[in-house]
């Protein structure tokens, strides 16, 4: 709940957010009316991806990033499609 916390501050301050969350944790994000959010189907504590998967990590970050510029209203939630993959060996 923390990010939700931290996103509205910096929203109120002017400066627009896009939160990500695991799908676990998408009731609590859509409960705190965040302004944007993306959703992606990763465990909980790797909301980006695996660790050393920078090619899934980048893909998540543009994702944020395309919401931040197309989002038309506020509570905006979106999903990342792509299901978790392990970490790269």
């Amino acid at each position: 709940m923390s990010v939700g916390h931290v996103a509205r501050v910096a929203e109120e301050a002017g400066i627009p957010t896009v939160a990500v969350y695991v799908k676990a944790f998408e009731r609590v994000a859509r409960e705190m009316s965040l302004p944007r959010v993306l959703v992606t189907r990763h465990p909980v504590g790797r909301p980006l991806g695996a660790p050393g998967d920078a090619e899934r990590q980048r893909a998540v970050l543009l994702a944020a990033l395309e919401l931040l510029e197309t989002a038309s209203s506020g509570g905006s939630v979106r999903e990342f499609e792509k299901p978790y993959r392990p970490p790269p060996r």
